[in-house]
């Protein structure tokens, strides 16, 4: 079940089209090794995402526990509905929140990729895991796998990028710490919009745009939601999608650079929990 295909015929995973497993170049797309040296079935069995879905809902599920038992007592503290099970601030911080503190206070840059993987409740990391089950295979079906990883990963560093600096606008505040996936969702919302308003499908972009409506609508009547990560989220996932293009199939490369992201995404972790938190950010 499990074996390597060495023979016979597969689907290119760019364009769909029937290749063989040997084949240097897909006929179709021009692929290169359209086999993905006889993994290729394998992999399709992940879905069309390759099982990003299930690993951003497995990575931010254990980071969530993780800071969620690091935070002891404090972690039962509730001061509203969407603080139930809350992680207290050092653990966050540990593992890579962002906001203008860690980015500009503390020069803790890279956090901007590792805050998306963390959560702030059990209701926030439950309702952001939802949407990131109701668009992420969506935006695999059109951008394929590759082109979808990037596009979260832009958007959510374009989100916390801009709420950890919004402070330099005048008259804005930003985020001194924050955290949570749906800066990237928003990214998926754009990506998904981008795509349809060339021309390919109105109905979608009429209902991807009520999506992202009701979700600022509502970030704008809750407290604490972050407003400019939505914001940014949504620009820089349009954006990415507009360089890559969801018209032209995926390339191989696109999975290398959505294996790239993963990677920093994880590198981030770990340097944010290389680099110790000065005693003086809580008053020690």
């Amino acid at each position: 079940m499990l074996k390597r295909q060495t023979e016979g015929a597969v689907v290119c995973p760019s364009c769909g089209r029937l290749v063989g497993v040997r084949d240097e170049r897909c006929y179709n797309c021009g692929r290169w090794n359209p086999g993905l040296w006889g993994f290729a079935p394998l992999l399709r069995r992940l879905g069309n995402d390759l099982g990003f879905v299930s690993l951003i809902i497995g990575g931010c599920s254990v980071l969530y526990a993780v800071t969620l038992l690091l935070s002891g007592a404090g972690a039962f503290t509730m001061n509203g509905l969407m603080e139930i099970l809350s992680p207290t601030t050092l653990p966050v911080l540990q593992f890579g929140a962002s906001g203008s503190v860690p980015v500009y206070t503390l020069g803790r840059w890279w956090t901007i990729l590792s805050a998306g993987w963390l959560h702030g409740g059990l209701l926030h990391i439950l309702f952001n895991m939802l949407w990131v089950r109701q668009l992420a295979p969506a935006a695999a079906e059109i951008y394929g796998p590759g082109r979808t990883v990037i596009i979260y990963t832009v958007a959510g560093a374009c989100g916390f990028l801009l709420s950890s600096s919004a402070w330099l606008i005048p008259g804005f505040s930003g985020a001194g710490l924050t955290l949570g996936a749906s800066a990237s969702i928003f990214g998926l919302l754009g990506a998904l919009v981008c795509y349809g308003r060339k021309g390919v499908s109105s109905a979608m972009t009429s209902q991807v745009i009520s999506y992202a409506v009701v979700l600022f609508v509502f970030g704008f009547v809750m407290p604490g939601v972050d407003n400019f990560a939505h914001a940014g989220g949504f620009a820089g996932g349009y954006l990415a999608a507009l360089v890559l293009n969801p018209l032209r199939p995926e390339r191989q490369e696109h999975l290398l650079g959505g294996l790239v992201c993963l990677v920093l995404v994880a590198l981030s972790v770990v340097a944010s929990l290389l680099t110790p938190i000065p005693a003086w950010i809580f008053g020690g």
